[in-house]
């Protein structure tokens, strides 16, 4: 039976792929930010482990993992929580940059060192739910798009240094998906928000799981998911 480690499981395409692979008698451990969130995910999903970690706070991760116990293997590591802040760079403040680089950014590249050791053990997998603004950055969006175009420096890398491992990395790029954020996104540019127009989360979790079921002959580097009408 694999285990999965996950961030961001509390909605959106999270809650899709934690729920999918909780149906399948996989086992998961769900990085919550505090311990009622914990609380809120582990009776969302029986018999799942929780750990808590603020993401908001990179450099507090080891600290809190040193007073908890991790799993002694794993074979994914599921990097889907994110922020977003929009704003012009005449705009933006330091604040708004620093927050979404932590938890965009600093507090993936911080965790999977930590979780290292375990993911070579089990030759594991690292996912990085990254953004079609990983790719390509708009007016508004500087301070995500940057986070997310480290994010996939970050990815490339690591994937580099850990072929010989036997641990895959994969980058997966949704473009816009009906979640709590794309509201938050859509109530910042101003907009109405109407989830039908965008990518079901289910969709992208589709995407993430035929990414991580992938035999051992092959692997998926990138994989961009975009809406369909």
């Amino acid at each position: 039976m694999a285990t999965h480690m996950i961030t961001g499981a509390g909605s959106g395409i999270g809650a899709a792929v934690a729920r999918r692979l909780h149906e399948r008698g996989d086992d998961l451990v769900l990085l919550a930010r505090d311990a009622g969130r914990a609380k809120e995910l582990a009776a969302a999903h029986p018999g799942a482990r929780t750990l808590v970690g603020d993401l908001a706070n990179a450099d507090r991760l080891s600290w809190a993992f040193s007073h908890q116990t991790l799993p002694d293997r794993l074979d994914s590591l599921l990097h889907i929580a994110g922020v977003v802040d929009l704003g012009r760079v005449g705009d933006l403040t330091t604040k708004a940059w620093r927050s979404q680089l932590e938890v965009n950014l600093i507090a993936p590249a911080e965790l999977t060192r930590l979780l290292l050791p375990q993911l070579r053990v089990s030759q594991g997998h690292v996912v990085f739910v990254n953004s079609g603004a990983g790719l390509n950055a708009h007016a508004e969006w500087s301070a995500y798009a940057a986070s997310k175009h480290g994010l996939k420096a970050l990815a490339d890398s690591l994937r580099q240094e850990e072929h010989g491992s036997g641990v895959r990395v994969t980058s997966v790029y949704p473009g816009r998906t009906a979640s709590p954020m794309q509201a938050k996104v859509h109530q910042q540019e101003g907009k109405e928000y109407d989830a039908s127009r965008w990518i079901d989360p289910e969709s992208v979790a589709t995407a993430i799981l035929t990414a991580i079921d992938l035999p051992r002959d092959a692997e998926i580097n990138d994989l961009s998911v975009r809406p369909g009408r």
